[in-house]
């Protein structure tokens, strides 16, 4: 093999990994649950905590964090939305480019002025959506959302609601990435949006 042939490969092999580095490093794997591929969502329209109309399918161009709780729930929900808001404060910038959204699984004792009062004591630019019990059943039942009253605890008339403890991670094309678990890393979740809103 003369010089310049062994050159020439030598040249062609460095190339290939080179390109192949570059590769490895552009590649991004969602940390928490994944959707692959990504799925297209059904849009819907409720009634936000100022009386306004809000059509999920208005947020494109942002990445949504939506979570469907209650407001009197003692745990899941009051922790899931102090982490969302952590998340958001450690976007620095980035976080004008992200909406978190919450839904009412509650509609009876949620009001657009319960809602309000709540999410003010996390961070006052978060969505909150109610409407009619029809309204929101065609949602639930479209994200696969359970929202239900134990029977035993409807009886003792204590006011609990069990219900899915996701957060739906949506991205600026609308289509749902990844489901966050309330066990997730707080570091983990911000990187995942971050990738997200440059991907």
């Amino acid at each position: 093999m003369t010089r310049h042939i062994r050159s020439s490969l030598a040249l062609a092999l460095a190339l290939f990994l080179a390109a192949l580095a570059l590769s490895a490093c552009g590649t991004y794997t969602l940390r928490s649950e994944p959707l692959d591929p990504p799925m297209a969502l059904p849009d819907f329209t409720l009634t936000d905590q100022t009386g306004q109309s809000f059509r999920l399918s208005d947020q494109r161009g942002r990445v949504v964090l939506l979570f469907f709780g209650y407001t009197s729930c003692p745990d899941v929900c009051p922790t899931t939305l102090a982490d969302l808001a952590a998340v958001k404060r450690e976007l620095g910038t980035d976080a004008a480019q992200l909406q978190v959204v919450f839904v009412t699984v509650d509609p009876e004792r949620d009001t657009q002025e319960v809602i309000r009062d709540y999410l003010a004591k996390f961070d006052p630019a978060f969505i909150g959506l109610h409407g009619s019990q029809e309204q929101l059943a065609q949602v639930y039942k479209a994200y696969g959302v359970t929202a239900i009253v134990p029977e035993h605890i409807a009886a003792a008339r204590v006011h609990v609601v069990d219900h899915s403890p996701y957060v739906y991670v949506i991205d600026r094309q609308g289509r749902l990435r990844e489901l966050l678990d309330p066990s997730d890393k707080l570091e983990d979740i911000v990187s995942d949006v971050r990738y997200l809103i440059h991907e």
